[in-house]
């Protein structure tokens, strides 16, 4: 896939600073978003970057910042719309789960990403790729040992959610992709993971820019593996 914009939500630290890294590196012209107005790991990059690299704001669980970043960026045209942004909240029994939480990791994990994607889709290019970073924790079929159930459940929510959305834009011809970073060393992922963010994040640009320009959506992780549903 030829270097063209890539709009990275969630690009503050770890996964989504390691992937607007990586296109930037790869000579994409990167708008990153990060929240509130804290100096972040991406002020760094785009500082670093010659212009490449640029910094939006966005709380992508607030409509009406989601309405003003597709305002600032109107006119723009990307090629790349990825969402990054979510949250876990431990390892608690669903029963034990007190409701604001529940709300909190579904809201911010499920219907964010999919309020930040109905938005801006209008500027992703005819022949661009929408993707959000799912889990294999989000997959019914490998669920075999349980834990993480809201975060689990988040994912899921999150991949059928994309499902329905291809649906409902089945004669676009947008690139759709739910991608499995692996078990990465980041906070969400613990310091026992085995892979790093150098290892994960290549495998994840690679994957997404070899499917570019094939329509329909796709569950896959970053060695370019299809992830059951």
């Amino acid at each position: 896939m030829s270097a063209g914009t890539a709009l990275i939500v969630g690009a503050s630290r770890a996964l989504g600073l390691g992937l607007a890294t990586e296109y930037a590196r790869r000579g994409w012209d990167v708008i990153g978003t990060v929240r509130g107005d804290r100096r972040t790991g991406l002020h760094d990059l785009a500082d670093a970057s010659g212009g490449r690299v640029t910094v939006e704001s966005l709380d992508m669980t607030e409509p009406a910042e989601i309405d003003a970043l597709r305002e600032r960026l109107a006119g723009r045209t990307l090629d790349l719309l990825f969402v990054n942004a979510g949250v876990a909240r431990g390892d608690i029994p669903v029963g034990e789960v007190p409701t604001e939480m529940f709300v909190e990791v579904m809201v911010t994990n499920a219907l964010s990403p999919m309020r930040v994607i109905e938005s801006l889709r209008p500027l992703v290019a005819p022949a661009g790729t929408i993707g959000v970073m799912s889990s294999r924790q989000g997959s019914l079929a490998l669920n075999t040992r349980g834990g993480q159930d809201v975060y689990r459940a988040s994912k899921s929510a999150l991949n059928q959610l994309m499902r329905s959305y291809a649906v409902r834009y089945a004669d676009a011809s947008h690139t759709l992709l739910l991608m499995c970073p692996g078990h990465v060393r980041t906070e969400l992922g613990g310091p026992a993971a085995p892979l790093t963010i150098d290892q994960s994040i290549p495998g994840v640009a690679d994957t997404i820019d070899r499917h570019a320009g094939e329509p329909g959506l796709k569950f896959l992780n970053y060695q370019d593996e299809t992830v059951p549903w």
